[in-house]
């Protein structure tokens, strides 16, 4: 059984969502990034990504991880090259959130990859995994919902929400986010 798994079962038979094994790896986690990242000077960002690494997330050997930033699970996090996880953005990684190169969650954004299924009378759990295409910027305060793929280019807009799928090269704002007008493309 992975760590990661949020049931042992398909079947919930009452009890935590999550396993020991897996709540006490996120213990471990925040522990040792209480201890040895969050204090850290922002420029130290090569020594965060190791920390995400050492607990079984994929970075890039360029990229940046600020201290504030707030990670359920390392474990569900890829990076690609100079992607960015920004100051004090939430990274609820319950499930795989992928930040492809160049991709960037701005300051106090926040990425939810789980919710509860509200016609489940024991109101489980579901995680669907994040992508943030290739240059695609999730802008400061923005709100990205479980199983979204921002599109390459894509820009969702400061304070935005999401829980729908946004298009390549797309400028989106609003709760909910729509679609105001293309981004030129960049190489």
């Amino acid at each position: 059984m992975d760590i990661l798994d949020a049931n042992e079962t398909d079947t919930w038979s009452g009890g935590a969502s999550f396993t020991l094994r897996n709540r006490l790896y996120r213990l471990a986690w925040l522990v040792t990034w209480t201890l040895l990242a969050s204090w850290t000077p922002a420029p130290m960002h090569r020594w965060r990504m190791f920390l995400v690494r050492m607990f079984g997330g994929k970075t890039g050997r360029y990229g940046a991880i600020y201290p504030s930033a707030d990670i359920w699970s390392p474990a569900n996090i890829e990076m690609g090259e100079h992607a960015c996880i920004g100051p004090g953005v939430k990274v609820y990684s319950m499930a795989k959130i992928t930040f492809a190169p160049y991709a960037l969650a701005s300051q106090g954004a926040h990425l939810c990859a789980g919710t509860h299924d509200i016609e489940d009378p024991h109101f489980q759990l579901i995680a669907r995994p994040i992508t943030i295409g290739t240059r695609a910027w999730v802008a400061a305060e923005a709100f990205v919902g479980p199983g979204v793929t921002i599109g390459e280019g894509a820009v969702l807009g400061a304070r935005g929400v999401t829980f729908r799928d946004l298009d390549p090269w797309s400028v989106n704002v609003g709760n909910p986010a729509r679609k105001v007008r293309g981004r030129r493309r960049q190489s």
